[in-house]
């Protein structure tokens, strides 16, 4: 009797054990999330819109009025080109994990695989996230705008004097050798070279900021000054444009920063809330030393210390506290007004727009203050316990990014130089850039 109910038990349970199975992997499968993708959809659209037309503007306003078209042209021409060259092959290499391995260095800690090249097996199925909750083409394309706009960035070092031709092929080059590269180092996981240093970059102060900085403090030693820079006055055009190019940034920037959390959560209600604070800090701290150094405030200072805020907040938005953000605010508006004045006066490179005062200084002291202010001792929400330690993670990251980036980048600039030539002629610099490359006036009058 007894071993015909352990039979029956056996039979019982041969019967309901798969049924439980099949249950807990239904429990366990990904399920889309609603909340998430539609803040994730906006977020997207917020970064593009940095772009254009947020840094259209803000760059088009500040260049000499027979330019402004060919700085807008240039940031139109590559948010085409970098959208085609991320789906074809740049996603893949910034996030193809395969032959990763948490605490190996390999060729594959730098630099993705080609599985995912063209988005193959990319569906309307396909779910990713923190916790697989909105759809991979989302982050596909969030993403997208983050390696669109690093680029474009670079734009504001060499502007009105780089040929549209070179600049196309420079920006597909650096883009597939040194954006691509750095954010599978920071972003793609155990196995990447940065990732497992413990590197802190929640948003792209790293892989957008110092990345572009750096590029453009580069581009514009190689290819030279302006024609009559620093004698010639080369006043704003339109300080109103960039004024509202700055606004836009602002605004943009919530999607830069809380849709990096990847989710409607905490930590992107967070990530705005010190987004706004370390803003508003670095305007104001921009605004005083100008203020004090110079007698008087001026409307592109408060601008610029905006987006100096906004740069340096960056790396840091994901684990930094209320108070946290203040001090990196604050701290990146007065350092950056110094580095875009005094010290590019001082040494002669002639940075056009400020690319690396504002965004590659800006992003350096932010990457670095990181280390600190993500610690819950200073009222962080990260997971630092031994500051100074992860000071010099910080550390070691940006000297690694500003050292790739400028070897590579100057590579790539002298072999196209030899190749195709940089820069316009004297003539055509003298023309404007507008009329020179494209045949059209921003002005006619």
């Amino acid at each position: 009797m007894t071993l015909r109910k352990f039979a029956g038990l056996g039979a019982l349970l041969s019967i309901v054990m798969p049924s439980l199975a099949m249950a807990a992997d239904e429990v366990a499968a990904p399920v889309l999330n609603s909340g998430d993708t539609a803040w994730m959809l906006t977020a997207t659209a917020l970064v593009l819109f940095m772009t254009i037309p947020g840094l259209a503007l803000f760059y088009g306003g500040m260049v000499r009025s027979k330019n402004i078209l060919s700085v807008m042209m240039q940031c139109f021409a590559i948010t085409g080109l970098i959208s085609i060259l991320w789906v074809v092959y740049g996603y893949s290499i910034a996030f193809d994990t395969t032959g990763m391995e948490q605490g190996v260095v390999n060729f594959n800690s730098f630099f993705g695989g080609m599985g995912k090249a063209f988005l193959a097996g990319v569906t309307p199925a396909s779910i990713t996230g923190p916790a697989a909750l909105f759809p991979e083409a989302v982050f596909i394309t969030f993403q997208m705008t983050f390696a669109i706009i690093t680029p474009a960035l670079i734009v504001g070092a060499f502007a009105e004097r780089m040929k549209f031709s070179a600049m196309l092929i420079f920006m597909a080059i650096w883009f597939t050798l040194v954006y691509a590269p750095i954010a599978h180092m920071v972003w793609s996981g155990n196995g990447g070279l940065m990732w497992d240093w413990g590197v802190l970059d929640f948003a792209g102060g790293t892989v957008v900021h110092i990345n572009a900085g750096v590029a453009g403090l580069v581009a514009c030693i190689v290819l030279g000054k302006r024609k009559g820079f620093p004698t010639t006055p080369m006043a704003p055009h339109n300080l109103g444009y960039t004024l509202m190019g700055a606004a836009m940034l602002w605004i943009g920037w919530f999607g830069f920063n809380a849709g990096s959390a990847a989710a409607a959560n905490g930590t992107a209600g967070m990530a705005m809330l010190v987004t706004q604070i370390a803003t508003a800090a670095a305007a104001l701290g921009w605004m005083f030393a100008e203020w004090i150094t110079h007698g008087k405030p001026s409307a592109l200072g408060i601008a610029s210390g905006v987006v100096a805020g906004l740069v340096a907040v960056t790396p840091a938005a994901g684990t930094v506290g209320p108070m946290g953000a203040l001090v990196i605010g604050l701290v990146a508006g007065v350092i950056c007004f110094f580095c875009a004045t005094s010290l590019k006066r001082k040494l002669g490179y002639d940075d056009s727009l400020d690319a690396f005062g504002v965004h590659g200084i800006g992003g350096i002291v932010g990457a670095i203050l990181t280390g600190v202010f993500a610690a819950p001792a200073l009222g962080g929400f990260g997971t630092v316990t031994d500051i100074a330690a992860q000071v010099w993670i910080q550390c070691k990251g940006v000297g690694f990014t500003v050292i790739y980036t400028a070897i590579v980048t100057y590579v790539i600039l002298k072999v196209l130089d030899m190749v195709m030539g940089l820069r316009v002629t004297e003539e055509e610099e003298a023309v404007g850039l507008d009329l020179a490359q494209h045949n059209e006036r921003g002005y006619n009058l």
